[in-house]
């Protein structure tokens, strides 16, 4: 088991959202709603399949988990101009505020690990490659 590289990631993975699950408590996010507000801060005014395509995630984990960032008044979802049958997710101001006060998160998770800034660089490079698969 501990020479299974699926284990070795699955055991990692599972790690660092337990490091981010109090942190993100504080703010109100699950690790989910932090990642897609990351995502749409870097990418907004883009539909629930592009989303779910670059979170990683079927479309159909998308919906709830929208609904309750809508719900928190965090992001919008409203209806595309040129599509009757998309909607276009954006992140609001209140949304991207949270998003800024929760990114300390992230250096605080990163410095838990004990990696240096390039095993860290190297490890999510290796991360991408087998995610391209």
């Amino acid at each position: 088991l501990d020479q299974q590289l699926c284990f070795a990631v699955h055991a990692a993975s599972n790690r660092i959202s337990d490091l981010y699950r109090p942190l993100l408590a504080e703010h109100g996010l699950t690790y989910a709603q932090y990642t897609t507000l990351m995502a749409l801060a870097e990418e907004d005014g883009v539909s629930i399949t592009h989303l779910a395509t670059r979170l990683g995630v079927a479309k159909a984990t998308m919906t709830p988990l929208l609904r309750k960032l809508e719900d928190k008044a965090l992001v919008t979802r409203k209806m595309d101009d040129d599509s009757e049958r998309q909607k276009s997710i954006k992140i609001t101001d209140m949304g991207r505020a949270l998003l800024s006060q929760s990114c300390r998160a992230t250096e605080i998770v990163f410095g838990n690990t004990g990696l240096t800034l390039r095993q860290a660089e190297d490890l999510i490079a290796l991360c991408k490659k087998v995610s391209a698969i």
